[in-house]
């Protein structure tokens, strides 16, 4: 999800839908069924009046994710829906809403104890996600759950994250799996991540936050699991550093795995490491024990954004260097100067996503966006007069929406929408309309993806072309 942007999603009873015994039945969106689309006020560059709508009857109001997502490089949309016997994954294609395929009924493990939220969950649900990625070329939706396999009343079961792998271009209205891949995890409730950021499947486990600890890389052709019991022992800088535990395996990629160190420092084994790739005006190590510099902040599209501290060994001063590489080969593409808080080395939480546009030109995370074509970078962290903003996404002409934040003391002003044109040097923020629905995610052919939810609180997901 768009993490902490109140407009992005979920922002209450925005828009208008049908009635809510149709929704909760968990099947297939208005558009089979030739409603009304919901009523939305999108930014200009939207089409209000055209487009598809789908509603996620079966989604709580308290969960951790999503199951809506897009594939790489297509139009394809992918949305997950719950039936008596399974889950269901329809493909979409872009603005038109034409169902392209649809998968058999899947049925994931038994859910984990906790899944239906509790207090370690701070009462969320866990429940299936989708997600669409890239590896060497092919192009996969995956559906995902946490659960228990084989358990029943003589079993205990084994913990595992179940992969079902389809065929972005598969057909048919009842597609199967090529590949089902279970990988042994041991999470409470909420505490799993799948990602590709770096082209191959990452299972994540253990903590909360976006990079658990405890890892494992799933190559999608051949259903290879490769498990990283111990990401210190990654990187032989991490045996010479004078403090580095809590490393963490930030990306899996054909080259290895992208590791952050626990104290600084990042790298992909025999490939790079960050004092050869760092920024000019950055020192390699920093700190009084010359810790290794550099964090990494998060990889996207094949690259990988970190920040760098300024403050040389004895602190670090305001303005951090955030910079953008290549994730293959390390190099800088892009670099900014910019007081937006480095995460600390040891933690697996982020504030925000790294976002792209459809064709990886724009990267941006919370108040950090680049145009990755010009070398390019825009701060947009408050300076104590200009108010921070963060973004939410990006079309591939540069525009990108997101939301202006009041970060003074004990404000609980409400982020005000905005729109950006990252081709400027400043961004050229603009404020949008109060009310103004802001897309989750944008596709090759100009479209948003808005997510809201109607009077009946069921979440409504909805395809807007552009103009």
């Amino acid at each position: 999800m768009a993490g902490a942007l109140v407009l992005t999603v979920l922002t209450g009873c925005s828009g208008s839908g049908p009635d809510a015994d149709s929704a909760k039945s968990g099947g297939t969106g208005p558009l089979d069924r030739a409603e009304p689309l919901t009523k939305l006020s999108v930014p200009a560059a939207y089409d209000a009046a055209k487009g598809w709508d789908e509603k996620l009857g079966w989604v709580s109001q308290s969960v951790t994710t999503l199951p809506v997502t897009t594939v790489p490089g297509t139009q394809t949309v992918a949305v997950m829906q719950a039936a008596s016997n399974g889950y269901t994954v329809t493909a979409r294609s872009g603005s038109s809403g034409k169902v392209v395929w649809r998968s058999a009924p899947w049925n994931p493990p038994t859910p984990v104890e906790g899944a239906q939220g509790d207090s370690s969950t701070d009462g969320a649900i866990e429940i299936p996600d989708v997600m669409g990625f890239e590896q060497d070329g092919q192009r996969y939706v995956v559906a995902y759950a946490h659960g228990m396999r084989g358990r029943d009343d003589l079993h205990e079961g084994v913990e595992v994250v179940r992969l079902a792998l389809y065929p972005a271009d598969a057909s048919g209205s009842s597609a199967k799996p090529v590949k089902e891949i279970d990988v042994p995890v041991s999470a409470g409730p909420g505490r799993i991540r799948v990602q590709a950021s770096g082209g191959r499947l990452l299972v994540a486990w253990g903590e909360t936050g976006s990079f658990p600890r405890s890892s494992a890389t799933v190559d999608a052709a051949t259903g290879k699991i490769t498990v990283y019991e111990d990401a210190n022992k990654l990187l032989p800088q991490c045996e010479k550093a004078a403090a580095c535990n809590s490393s963490r395996v930030m990306a899996a990629t054909s080259d290895g795995p992208l590791v952050g160190m626990g104290g600084g420092g990042f790298g992909i084994p025999g490939k790079w490491f960050s004092d050869s790739i760092k920024p000019k005006q950055v020192n390699a190590t920093t700190g009084i024990l010359d810790s290794w510099n550099g964090t990494v902040y998060a990889a996207a599209h094949g690259y990988v954004l970190a920040g760098w501290n300024t403050g040389g060994r004895y602190g670090r001063d305001d303005n951090a260097v955030w910079s953008v590489h290549d994730l293959r080969t390390g190099t800088l593409t892009a670099q900014v100067v910019c007081d937006y808080d480095i995460p600390d080395e040891t933690s697996a939480s982020r504030d925000y996503p790294v976002i792209t546009s459809p064709d990886g030109r724009y990267l941006a995370a919370g108040p950090l966006a680049f145009d990755l074509q010009t070398k390019r970078g825009i701060c947009l962290q408050g300076d104590g007069n200009r108010k921070t903003i963060v973004l939410a996404s990006i079309r591939d002409d540069g525009t990108a929406y997101g939301a202006v934040r009041d970060d003074s003391i004990g404000s609980d002003t409400e982020p005000v929408p905005a729109q950006l044109n990252l081709r400027t040097v400043t961004g050229d923020p603009k404020v949008l309309s109060v009310g103004t629905e802001l897309p989750y995610l944008t596709t090759p052919d100009d479209s948003g993806l808005f997510i809201t939810r109607n009077t009946d609180k069921d979440i409504v997901v909805s395809m807007r072309p552009g103009r």
